[in-house]
Formats: C-alpha cells, structure tokens, sequence
C-alpha cells in the first residue's frame, strides 16, 4: 500500500482583523454602529494524576504576573466539580484579535523567566499531561462580547 500523499496548505499570508458586529442604535434605527467584539481562547489543561494542585499553585504564584508583563487577560480560571475529570484546570483568555493572540503568547513562552520558573515548578516531574485549546468567537446574542 503506497503511503498517504502529504497535504500542504497555501502559503498566502494570513490577515487578522478585529472582530466586528454590525447593529442599530436603539435611539435611531437608521443609524448603523459597529461594535467591536472580542475573542476568547478556551484552555484545558489535564494534568498528571494528582498534579492539579501544582498546577494551580504555578499559576496563581509565577503565570499570572508573567502574562500581566506581557499584556495576557483571563478572562476566568475553573476546576471541575462534576465531570470527565477532576484533574482538569479550564480558563478562557481575552484577546482583540488573532493577531495579538500571536505577538503576545509568542513572546511569553520565549519569556526567559517563564521557561525557568516552569522548569522550576516541574523538577518533581511534569504537571501536565495534555492541552487542548479553542479560539472562540461570541455568537450575535451572545451576553459576552
């Protein structure tokens, strides 16, 4: 059987804009605004069996001021109480727009304090099993924007 042919994608350079909704003024229906809407990226972190407390105390002790240095907003960090895991750690991040997301996560995981403190906080062995993540865009009814 002959090996899968490799798929390759365009090298067309990608534009990133601001997420934008159209609507119209309450006090004036002909009057059309945009409104800008943010992004949100969904992280899950499943952590190693009984790993989850270090994670929570990394990010509580040293990722919350790295990403303030570099400008990163969460948006919420949650635990879970009743699901497929209790070693899950969920926590959205706030960006503008793709592009941002790109500047700015890039520059934190080449942080050279954030690849030592992580370093740091895994001499005991690693923390994290697996990372699955989403880049999410608000709905036109959604309540968040």
């Amino acid at each position: 059987m002959a090996a899968p042919t490799p798929v390759f994608f365009s090298a067309a350079p990608i534009v990133y804009s601001r997420q934008c909704q159209r609507r119209r003024t309450a006090d004036n229906p002909a009057e059309i605004i945009e409104e800008e809407r943010l992004i949100h990226e969904l992280r899950v972190y499943r952590c190693v069996s009984g790993r989850l407390p270090a994670l929570l105390k990394r990010f509580e002790g040293t990722t919350l001021a790295l990403w303030a240095k570099h400008g990163i907003r969460q948006a919420g960090f949650w635990t879970v109480m009743v699901g497929e895991s209790n070693q899950d750690l969920y926590y959205l991040l706030q960006w503008e727009s793709l592009a941002e997301r790109e500047k700015k996560w890039t520059a934190f995981m080449s942080d050279p304090e954030w690849i030592a403190k992580r370093a740091e906080s895994e001499r005991d062995g690693p923390i994290v099993a697996t990372i699955r993540n989403a880049i999410l865009q608000p709905t036109a009814f959604s309540s968040v924007k």
